[in-house]
């Protein structure tokens, strides 16, 4: 059972909900929820976006910019296992991801030639899952360690073979409760300065802090089913003295909750690190050309961890507890570096103060960012984004856009677990804009994401499904949604 906890603790690390690479969040503003590709804009947007670009604002003075979000994400796992006893031999682990509110504010001060300018979101992570059944990695672990020490056990245990009717507890015989939550957020503050070269250029430097702040929790307990239960209690007032003493309290012990495997667990992690961000813009009559590139961030997450125990058959089990301790023990470090980011845009304004589209590219270079036990090496690649959008203004009062974006992760069934998988992916946003006034707009946006459902299949032999030798299939799918509203104001 070893590998799996170590796995598990290396996987419980990324719990994406919006549009970026694994680890990052890139909608930020209403903007990007209905229209994606902001990556040249010169909106007050372009505080994350374009930081560059914020030297071509319109305004002189102050603007401000105040976002809500709310997502909503299901993130489940088909999984078929030999010692299932369900139908097929398979099961639906139901994943419910859910923030309800996700805040960003963006703030700017532009005087002449310089705009200064700050903000304020969650960066990475971004919402809490709930496996509510539990995951299929510890549960056809416990099912493959039950019956492997329950074999042996009875083996020299005759009595206890006569009571169980078998050489070994199996599935059927017991019963499993078990669950895990996680929560993960990243935020970030964003600090930089913008300066406008002449009339076509302009350079951004700046920084954003990042705090990153997750608990993991969950529990399994196996427990015996009545029927074995009622046969020990009728079998123990006929045992002699002597086979009380040597049966007795091993038979109390399976007979309770949890008596045949127990696991707590409840750790909360934190750590921050800093990116350094710089950027350029280019402007020439209705054409503007961006880039943003953002350096690879050291991240380690410390643990704090409040409840850590496992147990098999009433006693403390040694192998579980040191394969916990080794990523979940207090006081732990785990690398959870985000990888450094490059951003390309082209934006072109097709009818002057009406209609505009822009591209975007997008590289994350998550291989050379480190994970927890070198995770980030299975990946066959970065990940790729491409980004395209278009806007139109119906009337000076009201404006509409659509946006798409595809992501490209370089999966692959090593980087694959039950805790975090990725999909790749493609999203669709629309929304618009109502000026109220020359100084306040309010955004409205939508998008929706649809996820390539990705199959993972185990052969048996070492290390087999989850560490048991056996064979098993996983089939991975996501869901996502994000509705949003925000306002833009001048002063």
């Amino acid at each position: 059972m070893k590998k799996t906890f170590l796995v598990i603790a290396a996987t419980l690390l990324s719990l994406s909900m919006q549009a970026g690479g694994l680890l990052h969040n890139t909608n930020q503003h209403i903007a990007f929820q209905r229209m994606m590709a902001r990556g040249a804009t010169t909106d007050i947007d372009a505080i994350f976006s374009n930081p560059a670009g914020t030297a071509f604002f319109d305004h002189e003075g102050w603007s401000l910019s105040l976002n809500i979000q709310s997502a909503s994400q299901k993130r489940d796992v088909l999984a078929t296992f030999p010692l299932f006893t369900t139908e097929n031999h398979t099961r639906l682990y139901e994943g419910k991801v859910s923030a309800p509110v996700i805040p960003s504010a963006f703030a700017a001060y532009k005087r002449g030639s310089w705009t200064y300018s700050g903000f304020f979101g969650i960066t990475g992570g971004g919402g809490k899952c709930n496996f509510e059944s539990g995951l299929p990695m510890f549960e056809s672990q416990v099912m493959a360690g039950i019956y492997s020490k329950t074999q042996a056990l009875l083996a020299n245990q005759p009595l206890l073979r006569s009571l169980v009717g078998a050489d070994a507890i199996t599935p059927d015989m017991y019963y499993m409760n078990s669950s895990m939550k996680g929560r993960q957020y990243i935020y970030g503050l964003q600090l930089g300065a913008a300066y406008k070269i002449n009339s076509h250029w302009s350079a951004f430097a700046g920084l954003r802090i990042n705090y990153f702040n997750g608990n993991y929790s969950g529990h399994v307990d196996a427990s015996l089913g009545d029927e074995i239960k009622q046969k020990a209690m009728a079998v123990l007032p006929t045992l002699t003295p002597e086979q009380q003493a040597a049966y007795g309290p091993m038979l109390s012990t399976l007979g309770q909750a949890g008596g045949l495997t127990q696991i707590k667990l409840d750790c909360t992690q934190t750590g921050w690190g800093v990116t350094p961000i710089l950027g350029v813009n280019f402007k020439t009559g209705p054409l503007t050309l961006a880039a943003k590139y953002e350096f690879k961030t050291n991240l380690n997450i410390e643990n704090d961890t409040k409840e850590l125990e496992a147990k098999a058959m009433g006693q403390d089990s040694e192998e579980m507890t040191q394969a916990l301790e080794a990523s979940f023990g207090h006081g732990v470090n785990t690398p959870n570096d985000l990888p450094s980011v490059l951003y390309v845009a082209a934006g072109y304004e097709i009818i002057p103060n009406k209609l505009r589209a822009s591209v975007e590219y997008h590289f994350y270079d998550d291989k050379h960012a480190e994970m927890a036990n070198n995770k980030q090496k299975a990946l066959k690649h970065g990940t790729h984004e491409v980004l395209a959008g278009v806007e139109w203004d119906i009337n000076k009062m009201f404006t509409v856009s659509t946006g798409f974006q595809n992501t490209d992760y370089g999966l692959s069934d090593d980087y694959q677990s039950h805790t975090s998988f990725s999909c790749d992916s493609y999203s669709i946003g629309l929304g618009g804009a109502i000026n109220v006034s020359k100084n306040v707009k309010v955004n409205l946006g939508y998008f929706w994401t649809t996820y390539k459902d990705y199959t993972k299949e185990v052969p048996a032999g070492d290390p087999g499904y989850s560490n048991t030798g056996l064979q098993g299939k996983d089939v991975y799918s996501r869901t996502n949604k994000v509705f949003g509203v925000g306002v833009d104001l001048k002063f």
